[in-house]
């Protein structure tokens, strides 16, 4: 592949559940956090609602300002995905904005 290749996640969700800030070993601050979506949408010519659970991770000034955001709160999210872990199969959704819905 030359250059790269497209990566993007982009949905409205709540933020339902997030766990404490820490800290990677290179001391950028890295939060862990769940959210849930709920909506319909249009499949093969029919209406189809979908409802997911999405792990998340918010790291550096993004974490710091995602502390604050309290669960249960509606958001705007956009990022990549990327594998837990080298030995992972697992998503997780690497935020790159979050905005508070009002």
């Amino acid at each position: 592949m030359n250059g790269p290749a497209t990566n993007l996640l982009v949905m409205q969700g709540a933020l339902i559940h997030k766990e404490t800030l820490r800290y990677t070993p290179a001391g950028i601050p890295l939060l862990s956090l769940t959210l849930q979506h709920a909506s319909e949408q249009l499949e093969a010519g029919l209406m189809r609602k979908v409802e997911c659970e999405v792990n998340a991770v918010a790291m550096g000034e993004l974490a710091l300002k995602t502390q604050n955001i309290e669960p249960g709160t509606p958001v705007d999210v956009s990022g990549f995905l990327a594998r837990r872990s080298l030995r992972s199969t697992q998503l997780v959704l690497h935020i790159n904005t979050i905005e508070r819905i009002t």
